[in-house]
């Protein structure tokens, strides 16, 4: 697992109950392999955003990733994006049967289930890159 710079964010993950903590550890993992990947994107600051695990590409070559778990909704997480971005449209447009969406914002995982970790990688370099192909 890749160590925490930030001291807030590790604290925030500490947090998280048991059963949730690994897949919002493994979501984590999943952008900063993407990142370290897709072309252009460079170096990811980790941060809290409105008090979630926040995921910004420090060249500004794409948008914002935020992940969490909200105890009123207790059996899912999610990753959110940006809604003034067309990426979860997209991403609703390319994987139709992949993902649960929330509104504009939001794709939306239960804890019983393993999300699709091909089409997740996608989605994330889409959001990784996405003032690159503007």
């Amino acid at each position: 697992m890749r160590p925490f710079a930030n001291p807030d964010v590790a604290a925030k993950f500490s947090g998280y109950p048991p059963q949730v903590r690994p897949k919002l550890l493994a979501l984590r993992e999943l952008v900063f392999r993407v990142a370290a990947m897709a072309q252009g994107v460079g170096e990811i600051e980790e941060q809290l955003k409105w008090g979630e695990p926040a995921y910004l590409t420090a060249n500004k070559s794409g948008s914002t990733i935020r992940m969490d778990w909200k105890p009123k909704a207790p059996e899912q997480y999610a990753m959110y994006f940006n809604c003034q971005t067309t990426l979860v449209h997209t991403f609703k447009t390319m994987f139709p049967n992949d993902f649960r969406v929330e509104g504009n914002r939001a794709l939306v995982f239960l804890l019983t289930e393993t999300p699709p970790m091909d089409a997740l990688a996608w989605c994330v370099s889409a959001a990784l890159t996405y003032h690159l192909k503007r």
